[in-house]
């Protein structure tokens, strides 16, 4: 735990727990969302193949899960912590832009 911690730049365990406490009601309430949002948008599993299902729910999951990710994490009081997290995330998947733009109206 101390690797991750370090890692993380956490300094507490504290603040470790808290963190996992916060990705594991993101995960689940992301994947609970899901399914009423594809109904929303007429997704069915009966109307597509489930091949072509799985994947466009997956891919309703993740912009979900994202903004959940940092809105429980400031619910939780570790906002900062998750909005490195994301915005790391986003440089790495080539959509830093999206940090800058939300960076400046949070600063």
């Amino acid at each position: 735990m101390n690797k991750l911690k370090q890692r993380w730049n956490i300094n507490s365990n504290w603040q470790l727990i808290i963190i996992f406490i916060v990705f594991a009601i993101t995960g689940s309430t992301a994947a609970y969302l899901s399914k009423p949002f594809t109904n929303f948008i007429g997704l069915h599993k009966e109307s597509i193949s489930l091949w072509l299902y799985w994947p466009i729910r997956l891919l309703v999951i993740f912009p979900i899960y994202q903004v959940m990710l940092v809105l429980i994490g400031a619910i939780f009081g570790q906002f900062n912590f998750f909005w490195e997290f994301e915005k790391k995330m986003l440089i790495r998947m080539k959509l830093g832009f999206i940090a800058n733009y939300v960076d400046k109206f949070i600063k």
